[in-house]
């Protein structure tokens, strides 16, 4: 006989809040076993194993979405190791993009920093009146 966890052994050893595992069952991402007699749902060990998976999954900047398709591609007998890698690559080319915006950000929020003196009337502020200005250009909204 498979071992059964409750809901709250599964959150414990998985390392996750039970909450967390209410979503996960929302989203399709864990099965929702049957309740037993006792009243009380058991899951199966290996609901522990997908749980960290999705959880490294989420550390590494997969969606909920992507992830569910990563999992479904493990059990599609027509899926091949070239699938998960063109994820993988979507993935890599989409935290490109977000770096590039950080450092676009980072870059707008230093010029701004260094045309402020720190001193002076928060009214005489430069970094408040660029951001009051529509495209930066000085024209007021």
């Amino acid at each position: 006989k498979m071992e059964r966890l409750t809901i709250g052994k599964l959150a414990k050893q998985a390392k996750v809040n039970i909450e967390t595992i209410r979503y996960y069952e929302r989203r399709g991402l864990i099965s929702r076993p049957p309740r037993r007699e006792s009243g009380y749902r058991q899951y199966p060990r290996d609901t522990v194993t997908r749980i960290q998976f999705i959880k490294r999954a989420k550390e590494l900047g997969f969606s909920l979405r992507e992830i569910l398709e990563l999992l479904s591609l493990r059990l599609d007998p027509a899926a091949t190791c070239g699938d998960v890698k063109k994820r993988a690559e979507i993935k890599i080319a989409d935290i490109g993009k977000k770096i590039w915006t950080l450092q676009r950000m980072k870059k707008a929020l230093i010029t701004l920093t260094m045309e402020c003196k720190g001193s002076g009337p928060v009214r005489e502020c430069p970094i408040l009146e660029a951001l009051d200005t529509k495209g930066g250009n000085g024209e007021k909204e």
